[in-house]
Order: structure tokens, then sequence, then C-alpha cells
């Protein structure tokens, strides 16, 4: 179960719980049950976390791998330059062929960096999104089993059968 099943759980065992006696916003929730459930949120939430270090090592490996392809790219540039420089007849347009290539694998090793850069950032942005949202769901469950405590507290401080 995912934590937005897990919180809509929740959210269902407020809604079928019992109302209390002339007190129909406060409930009388299983707590056990209750605990359960925020136990699978916390053991989700390190599953969650888990998978976007994942995403990061990924990330980390295609910007390896780009910035060795295009050092292999650059080197093999270099290699073939180099041959076309040893020609004494064609020197001058070894050279310049050297340079173009170069110059093209620079362009394309920074682009395949920017790529791989900008997907990283994008896989950030989303799992950030998402943990914000599932912070916000976990803030608002517990602010509400807080007042549902508070006031199942209040109501047995104030009934005089409890005395």
């Amino acid at each position: 179960m995912n934590i937005e099943e897990i919180l809509d759980e929740i959210d269902e065992l407020i809604d079928n719980s019992a109302s209390v006696p002339f007190v129909q916003h406060k409930r009388v929730v299983d707590g056990e049950r209750l605990r359960e459930l925020i136990n699978d949120v916390r053991l989700n939430m390190n599953q969650e976390l888990k998978e976007a270090k994942e995403i990061e090592r990924e990330s980390q490996k295609i910007l390896n791998n780009a910035k060795a392809s295009a050092e292999d790219i650059v080197r093999r540039a270099e290699d073939r330059a180099e041959q076309l420089v040893s020609k004494e007849r064609i020197v001058i347009e070894a050279r310049k062929k050297a340079v173009d290539m170069i110059t093209k694998a620079q362009n394309a090793s920074k682009s395949i960096q920017q790529n791989a850069a900008l997907s990283i950032a994008k896989m950030l942005n989303e799992t950030e999104a998402n943990y914000t949202k599932n912070l916000q769901n976990i803030k608002l469950v517990k602010s509400k089993i807080s007042n549902t405590l508070k006031v199942s507290t209040n109501f047995n401080n104030n009934n005089p059968d409890n005395k």
C-alpha cells in the first residue's frame, strides 16, 4: 500500500468512526488501527526515500556515462586529427577537420550533460513535490488526531460520571 492509499484509509477510519454523544464533530477512533496506519506511512516513506536515492544514483550514472562518452568522442577526434596531421600534403586540412571534430564533440558533450541535468532536476522536483504533498497530508492527519484527542480529554474531564 502506498502513502496515498494509507491516508485514504485513515480518512475512511475517521469517517466511519462513531460520533461522541452530543458533539457531532468529535469522533471515537480505533487507536490501535490508527497507529498501525501511521506506522505503515513511516515504512512507506522509507521506501519512497530509497526510490528517490535510486533515481539520484541513476541520474549520476547517466551523467557519468555522458561525460565518458564525450571524452571518448574527444579522444577519437584527437586521434583522428593526429593521423591527419602526420601526412605532409594535408596538414592544413587535417587541422581544420580536427578543430571541427573537437568543437562538435564538445558541443555534443555539453548538450548531453545539459539534457541529463534537466532530466535529473525534473525528477528531483517531482519527488520533492510528492514528499511535500505527503508531508502536508501527514500534518493534517496529525492535527485531526490531536484535535480528536483534545476533545476526548476535555469530554472525559467535563463528564460528571467520570468523577
